[in-house]
């Protein structure tokens, strides 16, 4: 009798590959992923499922988020349209930590949670989790009540 995946099974599957996809990135264009090697990233169906393209944007944003992506379309192939918020226009050494996070969205859907999204980021970049996370938690800091 064939085994049955449980939920946790799936997630846990998914996590890795998302990690696995990251660390792909990583040997492909790191050492250190800025904006040109983020561009390169986005034009690569290896790395990012779906079109996608950058546009600094707030106005599909929530409240505190710094980006996020907006489907072109009603099917996937349609691409993606990243919306990062302008303020971050100013810093793109940062704006490649934002990307990587949104494009678990892209690549897995709704089915990617933010630990996925922090696997395949932190991956990507060559760093720890930990680190990934708090470069996260302070770009959104800088949002403040901005919207």
């Amino acid at each position: 009798m064939p085994t049955q995946l449980t939920s946790d099974d799936a997630r846990q599957t998914l996590n890795a590959h998302a990690s696995g996809k990251g660390a792909e990135i990583f040997e492909k264009y790191g050492p250190e992923i800025g904006w040109k090697q983020l561009l390169q990233i986005l034009q690569d169906r290896s790395c990012v499922r779906f079109s996608c393209e950058i546009a600094f944007d707030a106005a599909p944003l929530g409240p505190g988020e710094f980006a996020h992506p907006v489907a072109r379309g009603e099917t996937p192939e349609e691409g993606y349209t990243l919306c990062i918020h302008p303020c971050f226009m100013t810093q793109l050494k940062l704006v490649p930590f934002l990307a990587l996070y949104q494009l678990v969205l892209v690549n897995y859907g709704e089915f990617a949670s933010s630990d996925d999204a922090e696997a395949f980021g932190a991956s990507a970049l060559g760093i720890a989790r930990e680190d990934y996370y708090q470069i996260l938690c302070e770009a959104a800091d800088q949002l403040g009540g901005l919207s």
